[in-house]
């Protein structure tokens, strides 16, 4: 099979990353003899300096001729001081709109090797935590209306409405669904309805979906409190986890810190079809860039969710995982996971390691 994977590399050690996932990506093209075309795209503070704006139209057309999209990272304090729209985040956020991804795909995996780095006591991880938070990403109240004004008394007040239509809450529950019967067919939906309309809305309309188009999955309902509770008391109960925006960017947050490796966390957005926007959750880590010293594995995972989630290659997707669990395993480690009696190395020589085991 032929794929072509739109690389944007960004700002920082987004090229260093990008080019570590690249490695990886070779190595199985080869040994499942798969060919993967790879066109970089600039994006970011690299745009902004070079081309004048964070998303040229030339990147625009051509993550949307490509069969996927492939994120280093974006930003960095030489671009700190200019306006919204102008910043390297804009970048981002124009390519996700573009490209019509509602959906944030975060998992939070706790690797075996690194479960001393976890903030969590031993007794509530010794079952592993594999979890995977499925986070609306286009509505609610990020996107809602917004008034800034001054009442009767002549007080400032400000607001922020959450709007959820059915539509949106349908398809994102079907992302949900669809990763969910790949894996333990159960999901556990995040709302308010105790105090929310919105959150009302969510409920119902995500088990009349599930009801009709999933009736195998089972769907548990947890309000948002709670969840953040229960993801620090007994995290190993959830697999699938389905969140409106501001619920899911939070706790999704909370989710990668539990693993206690923020540098091994992969991300996706996705939309209607099978392209989709992959890269880590971290940083452009602006100041150790160009010194061969940050974790590509981030990288490398997101591009293992692109050969399952968009490619369909299943085993492909799973080689990469298990040569990745591998290097671990003979303790070799990048310095943001250093442990006492492991060999450190960097990025080039993780991404070549991981690819060896392939």
């Amino acid at each position: 099979m032929r794929y072509k994977i739109a690389v944007l590399e960004g700002d920082g050690i987004g090229p260093e990353i990008c080019a570590g996932a690249l490695t990886v990506l070779k190595k199985v093209g080869k040994k499942f003899n798969h060919r993967f075309d790879f066109i970089h795209y600039p994006i970011g503070g690299y745009a902004i300096d070079n081309f004048g704006s964070p998303l040229p139209k030339e990147t625009t057309d051509g993550c949307l001729a490509s069969d996927s999209v492939l994120l280093g990272a974006v930003g960095g304090y030489k671009w700190d001081n200019l306006s919204g729209a102008e910043r390297p985040e804009a970048g981002l956020l124009g390519i996700r709109k573009t490209m019509n991804l509602y959906s944030n795909i975060r998992p939070a995996k706790l690797w075996k090797s690194l479960a001393d780095a976890s903030p969590l006591k031993k007794e509530l991880i010794e079952n592993g935590l594999d979890i995977l938070i499925v986070r609306e990403l286009t509505g609610g109240i990020y996107f809602g209306e917004r008034t800034l004004a001054t009442d009767e008394n002549g007080e400032i007040y400000a607001t922020d409405t959450e709007k959820y239509s059915v539509s949106e809450i349908e398809r994102i529950t079907k992302i949900a669904c669809k990763l969910a019967v790949k894996r333990s067919g159960k999901i556990a939906s995040v709302d308010k309805a105790n105090v929310l309309e919105t959150s009302r809305l969510w409920r119902k309309t995500v088990h009349a979906y599930c009801n009709e188009h999933y009736p195998e999955i089972e769907v548990k309902d947890v309000l948002v409190d709670n969840m953040a509770m229960q993801l620090v008391k007994n995290p190993s109960q959830f697999d699938v986890v389905l969140t409106s925006n501001m619920f899911g960017d939070i706790l999704s947050d909370e989710a990668a810190q539990i693993t206690g490796s923020i540098g091994m966390l992969a991300s996706s957005s996705l939309g209607d079809g099978t392209r989709g926007l992959y890269e880590p959750i971290h940083g452009s880590a602006p100041d150790i860039a160009g010194t061969d010293s940050a974790n590509p594995v981030a990288t490398i995972l997101a591009a293992a969710m692109m050969l399952r989630d968009s490619f369909g290659l299943d085993t492909e997707c799973a080689a990469i995982e298990k040569a990745v669990q591998t290097v671990l395993e003979k303790g070799y480690r990048t310095a943001d996971i250093m442990q006492p009696g492991m060999k450190k190395i960097g990025c080039a020589e993780t991404a070549q390691r991981i690819a060896d085991e392939i």
